[in-house]
């Protein structure tokens, strides 16, 4: 039975796509469903798998990085960089295009967190994508490319108008995960859809994006991050301030998800039914060799951790205001295949909110990523080491108590690019501090909003916080459409004096228990028609260890999922 909150929201929704096929005031005729060549889209790092979210169900040792770009890209780290506004041209408009000398040089293409499809011009966060490419009159044909920087004239001034989106299904089957309350086994249906319209002017740009999550025939309760009713996930206005010798200064306003660096802190989590979002203002200064971003948010929906699906209740989502989450992120650029990050975040919650304490959390911290190629005999690449390493420490109150904690990851892979399934091993250690002294300070790091899907085994059991972690991986692509990967997880606790934490950060047990928490393996690959459409198929198993036994017994866990995209 509809009510009226679901009619003004389709409503909306039917609005939107009306004006995306009455932008250009013609039938617009869509493009063949051709394959794309790798060649015409350098292959960046796919949007992060949205987590159960903080039920992030993270991948291990990939080192990549993701990119964060907008009008000036954000300080992500590996992905091609969003190129500035140059367009088409129709004869009766004049599309400004940026000076060469300040277009963004491309960064290594790193390995991401977790093996996704190649999605050419979609990006993980779709405000940077970038269907530039069109320029190119050889260019293949992507599905929906029409719908892509179609120049208009408003107010007098030349402005591109794009739109588009995508659509998710998934199949899950689930047994014994660390769920809050008993054990159990559950088998449910998601589907998620994204639409977003971007206009882009010379020195504004207005973009929104409506998100619509659904969850059905779970024989488990809906976990927050599953449902989320037709929603506004982005809605945001750039202004570009002003361009100087140290860049382009560009004040962003509005709702907006957020990605830093390889998405270990701060991650739109795509895994997850519902991505991740906040709201409130950004400073971005972005010049060819770095970028710099300040910012101070609101966490929005529930994937953020700090609200139920029951506050909202079908309601339009809300900033949460008694939280504000905040810092600096500087990347730098221009050291050959390398990346250097520096950051500083602030999460400050008060006693009025439910689901975390108190508390005003500080972390300072840095991340160095580089590509070494090796050249055979004849000069060419034949071999490509990849490092990766991050750390970090958190300090402040919580409760009345001290905090002192912090965090410590690196990977380091080798890939074979002469064999013809390009294998690429590596290796993984995560160190995430726990509480030594119950008496004494807070010792525990807090992860705050990371893709942990794609680092602490694919089953969505464990967060960061109190963990070592210490895996292999290994990864092959049979062809240019298809890639497996194999990972295999040793997870302990970091120490005995404090529990374990599931994947939304909850305690998990009692302390002094041991620290043995047991083994994952992940099974998982793809298969990517094109950038529009790609099918992904995975199997997680985790044997849990004693300290899970003796604290929260239950049979061995398992995940299978099989999802399908669109994007159009």
């Amino acid at each position: 039975m509809l009510n009226c909150s679901h009619v003004k929201r389709w409503g909306l929704a039917f609005a939107v796509l009306a004006l995306a096929v009455g932008a250009r005031g013609e039938e617009i005729p869509l493009p063949p469903f051709d394959v794309v060549r790798g060649a015409e889209f350098p292959e960046a790092p796919a949007p992060e798998e949205t987590e159960s979210h903080v039920a992030p169900a993270v991948e291990v040792a990939v080192p990549g990085a993701g990119v964060e770009s907008s009008i000036p890209r954000t300080s992500e780290i590996s992905s091609a960089v969003m190129p500035e506004l140059g367009l088409a041209t129709q004869p009766a408009v004049t599309i400004p295009s940026a000076p060469a000398s300040k277009k963004k040089k491309g960064v290594p293409a790193f390995p991401t967190p977790k093996t996704l499809p190649p999605l050419g011009p979609y990006k993980p966060l779709f405000y940077n994508n970038d269907f530039s490419f069109k320029k190119n009159p050889d260019h293949e044909r992507v599905l929906g490319e029409e719908l892509k920087d179609i120049p208009l004239e408003l107010f007098g001034t030349p402005w591109t108008f794009s739109t588009g989106g995508e659509i998710r299904y998934r199949f899950l089957k689930e047994d014994n995960r660390l769920r809050k309350g008993p054990p159990v086994a559950a088998d449910y249906n998601q589907w998620r859809w994204r639409h977003y319209v971007d206009l882009k002017g010379e020195h504004f740009r207005v973009y929104g994006e409506l998100l619509d999550a659904q969850s059905f025939d779970s024989e488990a309760p809906d976990q927050i991050s599953d449902v989320n009713e037709l929603d506004i996930q982005n809605l945001f206005v750039d202004w570009k301030i002003f361009e100087n010798d140290l860049g382009l200064h560009t004040a962003r306003i509005g709702r907006q998800e957020l990605l830093y660096g390889r998405q270990r802190l701060v991650s739109p989590l795509d895994w997850a039914n519902t991505r991740r979002n906040f709201q409130g203002g950004k400073y971005i200064l972005s010049r060819e060799d770095y970028n710099f971003e300040a910012f101070l948010v609101h966490p929005v929906n529930t994937a953020t951790g700090f609200t139920s699906l029951t506050d909202l209740n079908g309601a339009l989502d809300k900033p949460e205001r008694n939280i504000w989450f905040g810092g600096t992120y500087y990347s730098y650029m221009g050291w050959d295949n390398t990346v250097f990050d520096l950051y500083w975040m602030v999460l400050d919650t008060t006693s009025t909110v439910r689901f975390h304490p108190d508390m005003q959390r500080h972390t300072i911290g840095s991340r160095w990523a580089h590509l070494e190629p090796v050249l055979d005999a004849a000069g060419q690449e034949s071999r490509v080491w990849d490092f990766d390493f991050e750390g970090g420490v958190q300090a402040g109150v919580e409760q009345g108590t001290d905090v002192i904690s912090g965090f410590w990851t690196g990977i380091v892979g080798h890939t074979w690019k002469k064999p013809r399934w390009t294998p690429r091993v590596s290796g993984l250690f995560y160190y995430g501090s726990g509480t030594v002294d119950s008496l004494g300070s807070n010792n525990t790091f807090f992860v705050m909003f990371p893709l942990g899907h794609a680092y602490w085994a694919l089953s969505d059991n464990l967060s960061g916080q109190n963990l070592f972690d210490t895996a292999l991986q290994f990864d092959l692509k049979p062809t240019k459409k298809t890639a497996t990967t194999a990972a295999l997880h040793w997870f302990q606790l970091a120490s005995s004096q404090d529990t374990a934490y599931n994947v939304a950060g909850a305690a998990i047990g009692k302390p002094g228990n041991g620290t043995n928490l047991g083994t994952a393996l992940d099974l998982y690959g793809y298969f990517a028609y094109n950038p529009n459409f790609d099918i992904q198929l995975g199997y997680s198993w985790f044997w849990f260890g004693s300290y899970i036994e003796r604290t929260v017994p239950r049979g061995d866990s398992t995940q299978l999922y099989v999802m399908t995209s669109l994007r159009y």
